[in-house]
């Protein structure tokens, strides 16, 4: 069964909410929505009510991943899918479901107890989506919001769950050895997006980033800008990724796990798609910063 989901929203639950709210306003230029008493907050990027869930807490991780069915009867195929495959699958309470800003949910963990929903019916906001720092926009609509890349105990595991059970499809990999580490990363997609997800090693959290796509390459520059100005860690500078063309930039978040914020991200025709392998991760750029230190200069000589 092959059907078009897309990543809906993410729910983070970090120690330090101050800093997750200057990041996500002041660098990112996302809106804050829905503060709740206990400091959690929301945030907005497009039509979507929300699109993200800051909670206080000790993970400095991601809690939950959420995942939107094209319609009802979708959902419903899904949820029988994952029953017969015996995945537990939890329904979300009425409670639950409003607070996520959606019609119904249910809940399940994917092999390396990344926490899941399926939905269906989110909610729209009553005002337009406007960011004074984001001028352009951000690429959402039925690419849904980004893409995150996970945990996996094996990546074979992970990839035939996604694809087999929640009818996610092979972009491609990308095999290499980058400054030093040895990559090995499988890139799914749910819809025209490149890819909504991807897996490589067992990872100390269970995201290593997300990723925003803007409407122009001006405003990945500013974001680039904005981080440096804000004192914000950059992992890796701007640069170009061979597999999905994306040209954009790497940094850390509040709580450690990085983002990516790119722009010009190629899409998938299903049709006509052959999956391959990348023996590179980047087309150029994408440099870690310590590699422009006078000390690794001085290796290279």
């Amino acid at each position: 069964m092959t059907m078009d989901l897309k990543l809906g929203y993410l729910g983070f639950q970090v120690r330090d909410l101050p800093a997750w709210e200057k990041f996500a306003l002041e660098v990112l230029g996302l809106q804050l929505v829905d503060r709740q008493p206990d400091g959690a907050f929301g945030l907005r990027m497009d039509e979507y009510a929300k699109r993200f869930f800051v909670e206080p807490g000790p993970l400095d991780d991601v809690f939950v991943m959420g995942w939107e069915a094209p319609d009802e009867r979708a959902f419903d195929e899904l949820v029988a899918r994952l029953t017969e495959a015996r995945v537990e699958v939890t329904r979300g309470t009425d409670d639950e479901a409003r607070r996520r800003g959606v019609e119904v949910l249910v809940k399940f963990v994917d092999p390396a107890g990344v926490p899941l929903e399926l939905f269906v019916g989110p909610a729209r906001a009553v005002e337009p989506f406007r960011s004074e720092l984001v001028r352009s926009g951000f690429v959402t609509g039925d690419q849904g919001l980004g893409h995150a890349v996970v945990t996996a105990n094996r990546q074979a595991e992970s990839v035939e769950f996604y694809s087999q059970l929640l009818g996610f499809r092979l972009s491609d990999h990308i095999r290499c050895e980058f400054f030093g580490f040895q990559v090995d990363i499988a890139f799914l997609h749910a819809n025209r997006r490149h890819h909504s997800v991807a897996f490589g090693d067992r990872q100390t959290k269970r995201i290593h980033h997300f990723m925003l796509e803007v409407g122009s390459m001006d405003d990945v520059g500013l974001a680039f800008d904005r981080a440096l100005a804000r004192g914000v860690r950059i992992m890796q500078t701007l640069g170009r990724h061979p597999n999905d063309r994306m040209f954009s930039f790497y940094a850390r978040t509040p709580s450690g796990f990085q983002f990516e914020l790119g722009w010009g991200g190629r899409e998938v025709d299903d049709a006509s798609w052959t999956p391959v392998t990348y023996d590179r991760i980047s087309e150029w750029g994408h440099h870690p910063p310590q590699v422009f230190t006078e000390e690794a200069r001085g290796r290279s000589r």
